[in-house]
């Protein structure tokens, strides 16, 4: 299996673009389960 350098080909640094997507915060997934948890704990 051959391994290119994907910035070469892309102009992507994927290692960066992961590194900063990990220090971004909460997903869109976890904001939605957040939100719904409140929902129904406040319509209880």
């Amino acid at each position: 299996m051959q391994h290119f350098d994907t910035k070469k080909y892309s102009n992507t640094d994927v290692k960066e673009v992961k590194r900063l997507n990990a220090n971004s915060g909460l997903s869109y997934r976890e904001v939605k389960e957040l939100l719904a948890k409140k929902y129904l704990k406040n319509n209880s």
